[in-house]
């Protein structure tokens, strides 16, 4: 079993992957087919103000946080190459590093940017909300897995 300030690292891990799995989980199963439901203007007005809203030093911490935490147990892990839950550790990184914070850096913000540069009432914003919708949650989802897929890498490694 994994102890000292390795499990710290992995409990870390465990809270930090964990709860940005539920914050994607959320916005997967209720937010988003709650601004789908709005008519376009609306919908992508409170889109674009949840973007905003959501880069908060909260949230921040917790999202970039863990990334920086998950590349911290992959790094120590290959160093220290521990006798138990070593493939548990560098796959729990990996889902979260790719799955989680990659996707989001290649496929959820560059249309967040692209819907930042829509006015709320235009034609072309009403055109391009219900591919929004649809992209950007099916990337969601993605990234929910993949949070919560690093979260029970995690406890494994921990039994």
């Amino acid at each position: 079993m994994i102890d000292g300030p390795y499990f710290v690292l992995t409990v870390l891990g465990v809270l930090g992957t964990g709860l940005v799995a539920g914050v994607f989980c959320g916005f997967s199963t209720f937010v988003m087919r709650g601004l789908a439901a709005l008519p376009p203007a609306q919908g992508v007005a409170a889109m674009r103000a949840i973007n905003t809203a959501a880069v908060t030093p909260a949230f921040m911490l917790v999202f970039v946080g863990s990334a920086v935490l998950c590349a911290v147990i992959a790094v120590v892990t290959f160093v220290l190459w521990p006798d138990e839950g070593t493939a548990e550790l560098l796959l729990g990184s990996a889902l979260y590093l790719f799955g989680s914070f990659g996707v989001t850096v290649v496929a959820n913000v560059p249309r967040n940017e692209a819907l930042l540069r829509l006015d709320p009432g235009t034609a072309e914003a009403a055109e391009y909300w219900p591919t929004y919708v649809r992209e950007w949650t099916m990337w969601n989802h993605v990234r929910t897995v993949a949070s919560a897929a690093a979260a029970v890498a995690y406890v494994l490694a921990l039994t």
